[in-house]
């Protein structure tokens, strides 16, 4: 894994997610288009609505800090199953990017899959729409 740009910093980040009630940590890296990175976790909330994602988490970070172009996004959790974007941050990642980004998916061993953002929203709307 040590050539793989994500890994072991998802693997570092999703410790520190906060996830005492679904005990199902994720971590986020959003690489914006200027090529900084941005990291987020997803936090919970014992308001089950009010937690966050970690994909949020990133993008928030991404836009404090000025930036509003994401280049690529690789996401981290645990367990058997492949864990891809929820569909509100599907949304929220296709505000800042096209529908050819690409999503790399991650379990704690390394890369599971990657899609494109087309792939996981297709027939997005966005912010094309409303120009």
């Amino acid at each position: 894994m040590s050539d793989d740009p994500f890994w072991s910093s998802l693997s570092d980040l999703m410790h520190k997610a906060y996830a005492p009630y679904s005990q199902f940590p994720v971590a986020a890296i959003v690489r914006s288009t200027s090529g900084a990175t941005y990291q987020g976790i997803n936090v919970e909330n014992a308001a089950y609505p009010q937690g966050w994602c970690a994909e949020a988490s990133a993008i928030a970070a991404m836009v404090t800090a000025g930036e509003l172009g994401i280049q690529e996004i690789a996401v981290m959790a645990t367990g058997d199953a492949l864990c891809t974007p929820c569909g509100g941050c599907r949304q929220k990642i296709r505000e800042f990017a096209g529908p050819d980004i690409k999503i790399h998916c991650y379990g704690p061993e390394g890369l599971r899959a990657t899609f494109t953002l087309d792939d996981l929203l297709p027939h997005s709307f966005g912010p094309d729409h409303l120009r």
